[in-house]
């Protein structure tokens, strides 16, 4: 097996080279764990940067210990070099240099062994003497998952799970995010948005004449308490499943002491402690705070689905899934929808497909503000919110909700009193086969550095990691081509490489890219919806054949895409899809 590179980059947190090739680089070392390790050298500002690299005086800057001439010349950011097994130093360069080494990095080998996931060892062992074998920090979806599964082996386990309440006030039970101001109310609230456009659009081509319920109009009220009392079920089932599993619930904070130890704190301010052999981090992850004068008046993904009444006039702030998503359905069901755009849509995804979400819901009514962000947020007499906007327009909102993305929550673990290493920048904790630097202390999820931030995969993570730490598994997490869907009014399916970054990654001339606009069937009869068909998307290798990345605009999103995730993880040439035979009439087919 091919020996672990330490790749070292250096730059400025604004750079957009520095941040375009680090990102490339921390999804690779997920992807490849036991052959790249990244360490980051970032910087505050383009002069602390610049006195880094070049120095006060010629030939004292960073640059200059390569002894290199093209080093010695280099000025940009950012700077990149590998850390070779004898502790030297070997240059790369550039933005581009980097993304050319990655580039290698991805490029097949052939007779590679299976990998393997061997931890540093964490000195557990049997009578050890502390109070559990395992404690969990965290009972989202991937801390539940591993504390059940570490049972199942015979380990005495604890989870803490511990809501801290939203700027707002929000809190809410047992299951993390997804379960509560997450996947699942998002997805119910987008269903009811699909369900009113069916109502309102399609019913007199298929037969029925207005239904009554369009009368009636749309109640908030009775969507949200549905949505509340099914999470309220999900809450309590799986409190009993913990204790079927034999899994010590604590709700409590939790904050390390030493690697071993915990102090906990209840909701009345009781302190105690504990005390485990390996501890597990699924803390998780928070809203970014909206960061602008008045910025505490906004709400967020916490806040915005156990609203008492409906937000009213909206403006989310953002262009990421989430803040798409959540003004797809707001719109959906006749709430006054804008999004205040600072780029583009959905950064990270397919551009081709990002443009056509964007353009769809401009035709289904949302307003998007492009190019500016909030520069003020001022309440008004009448208790509404006047938004300044970074061009000097001004409007007045209702709510205003914010998805501007999200940080790791750690900041009241005690990660400095155990010297445990986080990423400054979004709290995030870098780990090689979910283990921290700290070797009994392991990370997984959205607090994971580098992690797809998705419910599915801290899940699987935490399983595959119960299984290798307490019963003899050696099998790592697979983070390559992980399905995901984009639940906006039109829905996208994702799985693999986007035509841009398989482009990036393997050189233009290498990828060939195959798509199609087709009518799905239950369409056919509304003339509305021909404006915006369904879209499919395949990115090919050209000199093997093999599918990188498939993508899918359209009805049932995720449902089509996950199978094609299986086929793709087991190799599949675009051939193999052209031979299958697909199930008639479906928008699969």
């Amino acid at each position: 097996m091919s020996k672990q590179v330490v790749f070292h980059i250096g730059g400025w947190s604004s750079c957009g080279f520095y941040n375009k090739a680090y990102n490339v680089l921390a999804s690779l070392s997920i992807l490849f764990p036991s052959r790249l390790k990244v360490v980051d050298h970032k910087h505050s500002s383009r002069d602390e940067y610049r006195s880094w690299l070049i120095g006060d005086a010629p030939g004292s800057g960073f640059r200059d210990t390569f002894g290199l001439p093209k080093a010695s010349k280099q000025t940009s950011s950012p700077f990149a070099w590998i850390e070779t097994p004898s502790g030297s130093n070997s240059y790369i360069g550039g933005c581009d240099d980097t993304l050319a080494w990655c580039k290698s990095l991805c490029e097949p080998r052939e007779e590679e062994e299976t990998e393997r996931a061997v931890h540093e060892d964490d000195g557990h062992k049997a009578g050890h003497g502390f109070d559990y074998d395992l404690v969990v920090i965290g009972g989202g979806s991937g801390g539940l998952a591993a504390s059940k599964e570490a049972a199942k082996f015979g380990a005495k386990v604890a989870v803490l799970d511990f809501v801290k309440p939203s700027p707002a006030g929000s809190t809410w039970g047992l299951g993390g995010t997804c379960v509560n101001v997450g996947c699942i109310p998002k997805k119910l609230m987008h269903n009811a948005a699909l369900i009113g456009e069916i109502l309102s659009s399609d019913t007199e081509a298929f037969g029925f004449t207005a239904p009554q319920a369009l009368d009636k109009g749309h109640s908030w009220t009775a969507m949200r308490e549905s949505v509340q009392n099914h999470i309220r079920g999900l809450n309590f089932n799986y409190r009993v499943t913990l204790r079927e599993e034999q899994v010590t619930y604590l709700n409590k904070l939790g904050k390390f002491i030493d690697p071993h130890t915990l102090e906990l704190t209840d909701k009345k301010g009781k302190v105690s402690q504990i005390t485990a052999s390996r501890i597990i981090i699924a803390t998780g992850g928070r809203p970014t705070p909206l960061n602008c004068e008045g910025g505490d008046l906004a709400i967020s993904s916490d806040d915005i689905f156990s609203l008492e009444e409906s937000p009213g006039k909206t403006l989310c702030v953002g262009a990421s899934y989430i803040a798409l998503e959540c003004a797809g359905f707001l719109a959906g069901i006749g709430v006054d929808t804008s999004v205040a755009v600072r780029s583009i849509l959905l950064r990270g995804f397919d551009r081709e497909i990002a443009d056509k979400i964007g353009a769809h819901m401009e035709d289904h009514g949302v307003k998007f503000r492009k190019g500016v962000v909030p520069s003020k947020l001022e309440k008004t007499t009448e208790g509404k919110i006047e938004v300044t906007f970074s061009d000097g327009s001004k409007d007045v909102y209702d709510t205003v909700f914010s998805a501007i993305g999200r940080s790791a929550d750690t900041d009241k673990l005690g990660v400095s009193n155990i010297n445990l290493t986080v990423n400054p920048r979004n709290g995030k904790i870098p780990t090689k086969y979910e283990q921290t630097s700290v070797p009994n202390v392991y990370a997984i999820g959205d607090v994971m550095e580098g992690c797809p931030e998705l419910t599915p995969v801290a899940i699987q993570a935490g399983k595959q990691l119960a299984r290798r730490l307490f019963d003899g598994s050696s099998t790592p997490m697979d983070y390559r081509n992980v399905c995901t869907t984009v639940f906006t009014p039109l829905e996208f399916g994702t799985v693999g490489y986007s035509e841009d970054s398989a482009k990036e990654t393997f050189g233009e001339d290498k990828v060939e890219v195959y798509h199609s606009n087709f009518t799905p069937l239950e369409w056919a009869l509304s003339p509305h919806r021909a404006k915006h068909p369904a879209f499919a998307k395949v990115v090919v290798m050209k000199d093997t054949s093999s599918v990188l990345g498939l993508h899918y605009l359209g009805p049932h999103a995720g449902e089509v895409t996950q199978g094609f995730g299986v086929a793709i993880r087991k190799g599949i040439k675009h051939q193999d899809l052209l031979d299958t035979v697909g199930i008639h009439p479906t928008t699969a087919e």
